[in-house]
Parts: structure tokens; sequence; C-alpha cells
């Protein structure tokens, strides 16, 4: 992505840690938690691949077009079970916003993308309120109740906590925010 290496860093580590927590996810023994840990584990990796400074490391001409055909993949997957799960109409989304990028990319490797006229491209922008109002939404959800109690005093293993699970995906979207402003 375009911007700074700093922050790039910061959002490569962050979307890698969260791609690595979902790949704990998928040790799950609930079979749904398993099958969306998957495929939050590639959206987390492929966005810490293509969140990699261009200054530090500048892809291949091919990578864009394959990010755009692995999350293709992913998105017509998603829009398949997207039929049982109404999860899954968010992992369409998410996957439809990296395909985007990824072709945003490809046509304009190396340099910042430039657009006719002023402003924030239509599906850029579209995406962008969504992805914000995820980001908001997620955030009040993780905001403990008064008088609730974290849990029943059982062992929970980490792959079966919901409170990560939704902080992972906050992160995901916050990332997914950042990705798409530096577009």
């Amino acid at each position: 992505m375009h911007g700074p290496a700093s922050p790039g860093w910061l959002l490569v580590a962050l979307c890698a840690a969260t791609g690595a927590y979902c790949l704990l996810r998928m040790r799950s023994p609930v079979e749904e938690q398993r099958r969306a840990a998957g495929g939050e584990a590639l959206m987390g990796f492929g966005m810490a691949a293509m969140a990699v400074p261009a200054a530090v490391f500048a892809p291949p001409p091919w990578a864009w077009p394959g990010y755009a055909a692995v999350f293709g993949a992913a998105a017509l997957r998603a829009l398949w079970t997207a039929r049982r799960s109404p999860h899954h109409v968010h992992h369409l989304l998410g996957t439809a916003a990296m395909v985007y990028m990824a072709l945003v990319m490809s046509a304009s490797p190396g340099h910042h993308h430039e657009h006719e006229g002023s402003g924030v491209p239509l599906v850029t922008g579209v995406l962008l309120f969504y992805f914000v109002g995820y980001v908001l939404l997620s955030g009040i959800r993780l905001v403990p109740v008064t008088g609730a109690t974290v849990g029943d005093g059982g062992s929970v293993g980490w792959g079966d906590r919901p409170e990560l699970a939704r902080a992972c995906r906050l992160s995901m979207g916050i990332a997914m925010v950042a990705m798409l402003l530096t577009l």
C-alpha cells in the first residue's frame, strides 16, 4: 500500500498477529468457528502481505492480479456460504474490498493512484463507509455490560474466546479502513 513505512509496518504486524490468532481459532471443536476462522486467517495474512510498505518491497507485476484471484475465489466462497449465515456477508464485503484494492494497485504500481477530478472514488467511499460503520459497531459491542460476568469459571481455550474473536475482527476492520485510506 502507499504511505509511510512506519505505519505500514504496524499494519503488517497487526494483520499478521490477527491472522495467527485466527489460525489458533481453527483448532476449535465448533465447526462454524473453525470455518469462519479459516477465512479470517486468510484475510489477516493477505492484508499483512498487501500492507508491506512499497518503499521496502515492490511486489512483482503479477502479484496484484494474483491477490485479486485469491481473494476473488474467497469472495465466491463467502457468497456461497452467505446463503446460510449473515456473518459471511461481511466476509464477502471484506474479500471484495481486497479484490478492489488489488486491482487498483495493479493499475498503478509504485505510485499514488491518481483519480479524475477530486475526492475519493465512489467504490472506495462506499467501502470506507461500510468499514468505518463496522468498526464503530464492533467497538461498541466490545464494551462490557455493567454487572455481566466474563465467564462461568470453566477453562476456555484461546481459540474459543468470543471476545477475542470480536477483537480480532475489529482489528481487521480498522486495518481495512487504514488500507482504504492509503489507497
